[in-house]
């Protein structure tokens, strides 16, 4: 349902007791539904039953979506809320700002607002040192272009952070792997919603997202590595990847971080034709079948960041 006057957002943001600063509506049969008034609160049950049967149905004003991100800021900073659930909240809200990014018309604001997107991200984890090991533990594994997106977005700034980027450098990467698949835009609904693998004339189509993602870059003030993660992140170390067949050295350091977690996103991942593997199987899988193909450097940084989701989910 698309109506301007709201935004999507997941029930599981709002946590439980805590009083919200905006009207939230749930939408049914087209027909927007005053659901909670600002100053109300749901209890941890409700929010767990409705996620469950209609976890898109729920809306904010747009107008009141300041109210919405200042609420969600104040919870990062509670002292009362565990490395968890801050991580659970963060993803949640995340989700549907992702959504918004990648359907809104205006290309210039989407940039602008995915910076305060990876900007909480990275603070969060500047703040907890557990919080990037349940960010990653929270992958939704479900393969829908949001949820992709922002996936790859949380496992390369993971990836960035052990890698030894920080600050400005690591929230460029983070902007860069969540625009990385923005040429999709251009690319049939048909074919990226397709249940079961890609016939070759698909295929032709779905290969040319890389270079539809670049001409929508080059029309804004974005740095280069935010376009090379785009265009270049189905290269291949190898010199046979696509649109330009780059060998490794020729990759941007960044398109290498964003190819390695896309694919890792995509193996963890459960899709109609196929069933999700572990984390441990699919970084087993791109050492062994896909050898060759990732920065090696990259892929043993890949296992520090399994330790730390493994770390992070004893703790709960």
């Amino acid at each position: 349902m698309e109506n301007a006057e709201y935004l999507k957002i997941r029930l599981s943001s709002i946590h439980p007791q805590v009083p919200v600063t905006f009207d939230v509506f749930i939408s049914v049969s087209d027909r927007m539904i005053h659901y909670l008034r600002a100053g109300g609160t749901l209890e941890a049950e409700k929010i767990e039953n409705f996620e469950k049967k209609a976890p898109d149905n729920f809306y904010i004003r747009t107008y009141e979506k300041a109210a919405f991100k200042q609420y969600i800021a104040h919870l990062m900073l509670s002292e009362e809320l565990s490395s968890f659930e801050k991580a659970t909240l963060l993803r949640e809200s995340s989700l549907a700002l992702v959504e918004e990014l990648y359907e809104s018309p205006d290309i210039a604001a989407a940039l602008n607002e995915s910076k305060e997107v990876i900007n909480e991200f990275v603070e969060l984890m500047d703040r907890d040192s557990d919080a990037m090991g349940h960010l990653i533990g929270l992958s939704s594994h479900d393969f829908y272009t949001y949820n992709h997106s922002l996936d790859v977005g949380i496992y390369s700034l993971g990836l960035g952070q052990v890698a030894g980027y920080s600050g400005d450098d690591l929230r460029e990467l983070g902007q860069g792997a969540l625009f990385h698949d923005i040429g999709k835009r251009h690319v049939s609904v048909d074919i990226i919603c397709k249940d079961g693998p890609l016939d070759n004339v698909e295929w032709a189509q779905m290969q040319q997202h890389p270079q539809f993602g670049l001409l929508i870059l080059d029309k804004y003030e974005v740095s280069d590595a935010i376009k090379a993660c785009c265009f270049e992140h189905h290269e291949s170390f190898q010199g046979n990847g696509y649109p330009q067949q780059l060998e490794g050295h020729e990759i941007h350091p960044m398109a290498r971080i964003v190819a390695l977690t896309d694919t890792y996103d995509a193996l963890t991942t459960k899709r109609s034709y196929n069933e999700p593997m572990t984390p441990t199987d699919a970084i087993s899988f791109m050492n062994e079948k896909l050898k060759g193909r990732y920065d090696s450097d990259l892929m043993a940084a890949m296992h520090d960041i399994l330790f730390r989701m493994e770390k992070a989910k004893k703790a709960v």
